[in-house]
């Protein structure tokens, strides 16, 4: 009986002896990793999600998003592969904004985007725990979206649109090569601030070359034909800033424009494709490059957004639209031409 138990304990112990030898060796693969939920984990594709959100549809700020996705591309973050990108339009209205940033803060995300001042301002002022990135935005100082450029310090940077020296080169131009414009009208939505930043700076601008800047302010979009309309007779030529409302209705300003022979000038290259005679500016879609650069270091980089500077467009040069200017009855000199820099892109025919 004693020898019949014995052998009982020691056929028991060899089977879990070999039981556990069994998971030790289960336990490496051919190729050296552990296995179990460790393993299967290392071994899975890391997913991003971003969230992005952008006031309006219109061209610039669609080539800011564009320029955006590229540089994720680039940088080895592809749709339906490794990233999920959560697009959200306000279609420029203050409470689908309010509210399209509200449900960001609360969504699970890795990082956002806001393009265009009011979407990063209510994004800035609801996502507190991701990094947040900023496009097509006029001054962040002022739009209080950060505190210093250099050193934004918190979880926000991005880059600016606007670089000063833009419409001061504009001015010039107009001055030394249109002398007969004294006036220049600018359709305004005043509650906008980034629109209002610009249009100061515009004002002071032209006022170095003694040309008066007048003012005709909207609400929505459905107002700006009608405020342009109210220009014609009292102004030589029309202007806009970077400013969404007037942006999304700019057809009817270029068809006024067009059928009033009154030159158009306008900030972004965009707008200029579109028909407006010139600008001094940059390619919307290399400014969402730059953000999406930044999207990129830090998602894989693991780069701060507190030491992230705030990038200011510095391709800058004239664009001429020879066709708008034949529409606006403008006559193009060789001197015009001759004050691009990059004839090849930024003389459009």
């Amino acid at each position: 009986m004693k020898k019949k138990m014995w052998m009982s304990l020691i056929l028991g112990a060899s089977m879990a002896l070999a039981a556990g030898c069994g998971n030790d060796a289960g336990s490496t693969g051919t190729n050296g990793t552990s296995g179990g939920e460790g393993g299967d984990s290392a071994g899975e594709k890391k997913m991003y999600t971003i969230a992005i959100s952008q006031y309006v549809e219109h061209p610039s700020l669609d080539a800011t998003r564009e320029g955006f996705m590229a540089a994720l591309k680039d940088g080895g973050l592809v749709e339906e592969d490794n990233l999920k990108i959560d697009l959200s339009n306000a279609q420029a209205d203050a409470a689908n904004n309010l509210s399209i940033a509200q449900k960001i803060a609360t969504d699970k995300s890795d990082l956002v985007l806001g393009i265009a001042t009011p979407s990063a301002q209510a994004v800035v002022q609801q996502v507190k725990d991701k990094p947040v990135l900023f496009a097509a935005v006029t001054d962040p100082l002022n739009a209080k979206l950060v505190t210093n450029l250099e050193k934004p310090g918190g979880n926000v940077t991005g880059a600016s649109d606007t670089n000063p020296e833009a419409i001061k080169t504009l001015a010039s131009f107009i001055a030394q090569q249109m002398p007969e414009i004294k006036k220049v009208g600018l359709v305004l939505n005043e509650g906008e601030p980034n629109a209002v930043v610009m249009a100061g700076n515009a004002e002071a601008a032209f006022k170095e070359h003694n040309i008066e800047l007048i003012k005709a302010s909207v609400t929505n979009t459905s107002e700006v034909q009608q405020a342009a309309d109210s220009l014609v007779g009292k102004v030589d030529a029309l202007y806009i800033t970077l400013d969404n409302t007037v942006v999304s209705a700019v057809d009817t300003i270029i068809k006024i424009a067009n059928d009033k022979d009154i030159p158009f000038f306008s900030s972004d290259r965009d707008t200029v494709e579109k028909g407006a005679f010139a600008t001094v500016g940059f390619k919307y879609f290399d400014h969402g490059y730059q953000v999406g650069e930044m999207a990129v270091d830090i998602l894989k980089n693991g780069a701060n957004p507190a030491d992230l500077a705030i990038t200011v467009p510095d391709k800058l040069d004239l664009i001429l639209n020879l066709s708008a200017a034949a529409e606006q009855g403008i006559e193009v000199t060789e001197e015009m031409k001759a004050s691009v820099t990059d004839q090849e892109t930024n003389i459009i025919q």
